[in-house]
């Protein structure tokens, strides 16, 4: 991707699944990498195999002393930073039924740790006249029966992205969301058991492409956002979903339950 070579990234949720393909493409692209994850030995395992232009920081974006220690070490060890790429998720939801405790733990990781990123890595993103990429989510647009806390974290983070874009503007700050459907990765390996055939049979009811996404689909999004290609693109959501949303989903019928049958 076009200007992305010697820049500097932190990838939030990076060591794994689709944030891990996030940290591998930009360190192909020729930048610099932060893995800030809370699972530290993924992190350093990813770290070591891609080399120096990737650094594990472990980082639990729902303690704003750890932000605040994730974003320093990143400028100590290189300079400045570029791009903020908002990935960390947790899929706890029981919809309904979920407690209080369960409400404040799912938004603290989904919505509120990465608006305190993007808060802390501010004064730098200024001086780099950087880029910010929110990973929301299919989940955000439509309803689904039986879920509550994912759905609500990445419908917000559609709306923050647009209030975040017109906000930072003035500085040159570009901010926009991808929002991915059915993608090849945790979630979706753990509930067909590995089977990826199974999960492109039952996406293909949902997805006009037939398939779930790769998560190199979802990295590649991503880079084209922060690439200097995307110069005059902010406030937006890119849908990255085989066409999910142009079909409306599920029809709010829970067909993930599909996946385990």
């Amino acid at each position: 991707m076009k200007g992305l070579g010697g820049k500097v990234a932190i990838v939030t949720g990076g060591a794994a699944s689709i944030g891990a393909a996030i940290v591998r493409s930009f360190v192909e692209a020729g930048a610099r990498v932060v893995i800030a994850d809370i699972d530290e030995a993924a992190s350093l395992a990813l770290a070591r195999e891609l080399g120096p232009n990737a650094l594990a920081i472990p980082t639990d974006i729902s303690k704003d002393a750890s932000i605040e220690a994730c974003i320093a070490t990143t400028i100590k060890a290189f300079g400045r930073l570029d791009c903020l790429i908002n990935n960390a998720c947790l899929y706890l939801d029981r919809g309904l039924a979920s407690t209080r405790e369960e409400w404040h733990r799912a938004l603290d990781v989904n919505l509120i740790g990465h608006v305190i990123m993007l808060r802390e890595s501010l004064a730098e993103l200024r001086k780099s006249r950087g880029s910010v990429v929110n990973i929301a989510s299919v989940g955000g647009k439509f309803g689904q029966a039986g879920r509550a806390l994912y759905p609500a974290a990445k419908a917000a983070t559609l709306q923050l992205t647009r209030n975040q874009a017109v906000e930072l503007a003035e500085f040159g700050i570009r901010v926009n969301s991808i929002s991915p459907g059915w993608t090849w990765s945790q979630p979706i390996e753990r509930a067909t058991k590995g089977n990826r055939a199974k999960a492109d049979r039952v996406a293909a009811q949902i997805h006009p492409l037939g398939r779930v996404g790769n998560a190199k689909e979802i990295a590649d999004a991503v880079l084209f956002l922060c690439s200097d290609a995307a110069g005059f693109i902010t406030g937006t959501d890119l849908a990255v979903d085989g066409g999910y949303s142009a079909v409306a989903g599920d029809g709010g019928h829970p067909i993930t339950a599909r996946l385990s049958e």
